[in-house]
């Protein structure tokens, strides 16, 4: 624990983020007490600062080399299958907005009273198609419909399923606007084929997708929250046959598959994964912070090593300042296909 409240010490001192949650609120899902930990490793992580106990000479702020791109050699596109009749990308950009509704610390999504954040969310979704007229701009909701836990909970693997009728509710807001929603995992002590495995059923409905969150993905003996986690090839590509045989069983249009990065240890053999046509893989960049660094962690872990397709995260709260869509897309290459908003 003394390790654990260095790390948050250090992080809390280098960016100005509110003090470490103690318990959720009232019905809030279990997982939400340990947001603000993970989120104070991941800004020490996105900034560079080292871990508790090490030391790193300082650099001068005027010799720090340039976080853009003007040193990089032209960006190529890897190779991927052929986008299949129906597939949202890249004729499309997805705005969403993330969290649960049962925790106002999760994200945007449980922070406001739903008609208020999903009429924000239709204004952003405006200002994005303003930015770049020529790529349809659809909005979505980013639910957390697996939380992670820092206790090991009734099933022992330190993760709460949220309940379908709950599930159900936020595909409804989304299906009455012709908006698209996002089930987001964190796996906690559990696998990958079986959350995504209890997910599915919902993925019947063609406007429904999936996400996966490595910083929760963590082995036995390790809380999450304490540590970040990470996800391998191997999980990622199950979880895109799992649900590319569920479309082809299903006769739906093609998935997209959302995987959260802010570290290159969060996604463990990145070149192994298995690119499936059926779902489009989409890597977000994940980190918090000002502009240099979170265009830092964008040219390291999306731009240096692509996979399909690529997604940027932003924090209303923790990015001082608020990156523009205009800024997003002039300084990033390649440009993002989703957004996310926290």
């Amino acid at each position: 624990m003394r390790a654990l409240h260095a790390l948050v010490a250090a992080a809390l001192a280098a960016s100005p983020l509110p003090a470490p949650a103690v318990a959720p609120p009232a019905g809030a899902p279990q997982g939400a007490a340990r947001t603000d930990s993970s989120r104070a490793a991941r800004a020490q992580r996105l900034a560079g600062k080292p871990r508790a106990g090490k030391r790193r000479a300082a650099t001068p702020k005027a010799t720090r080399p340039p976080t853009g791109v003007d040193s990089e050699p032209p960006y190529v596109q890897p190779p991927m299958p052929a986008a299949l009749p129906g597939s949202l990308l890249p004729g499309h950009r997805i705005v969403t907005y993330y969290g649960n509704p049962l925790s106002k610390r999760m994200g945007i999504l449980g922070e406001l009273p739903p008609e208020e954040m999903m009429a924000r969310l239709e204004r952003v979704a405006a200002e994005w198609q303003q930015a770049d007229t020529a790529t349809r701009v659809l909005p979505g909701l980013e639910l957390v419909a697996t939380v992670a836990n820092d206790h090991p909970g009734p099933s022992g693997l330190f993760r709460t399923r949220m309940r379908d009728t709950l599930i159900e509710r936020v595909i409804g807001w989304a299906e009455r606007r012709k908006w698209l929603v996002i089930l987001d995992i964190q796996v906690g002590h559990g696998s990958v084929k079986d959350e995504v495995e209890r997910l599915l059923p919902f993925l019947a409905k063609p406007f429904v997708h999936l996400a996966l969150d490595p910083e929760f993905d963590l082995p036995k003996g390790v809380v999450p929250g304490t540590k970040i986690g990470s996800t391998d090839a191997a999980d990622i590509s199950l979880a895109l046959k799992l649900v590319g045989d569920f479309v082809t069983a299903r006769n739906l249009p093609p998935k997209i598959l959302l995987v959260h990065r802010f570290t290159g240890p969060m996604v463990t053999g990145a070149g192994r994964i298995t690119l499936d046509p059926r779902v489009q893989l989409v890597i977000v960049m994940d980190g918090f912070g000002p502009p240099a660094l979170k265009e830092g962690s964008y040219l390291r872990h999306i731009r240096r090593d692509p996979a399909q397709y690529a997604g940027f995260k932003l924090f209303y709260k923790n990015d001082k300042p608020l990156m523009t869509p205009k800024e997003v897309l002039g300084r990033l290459v390649p440009k993002p296909y989703v957004i996310i908003y926290q």
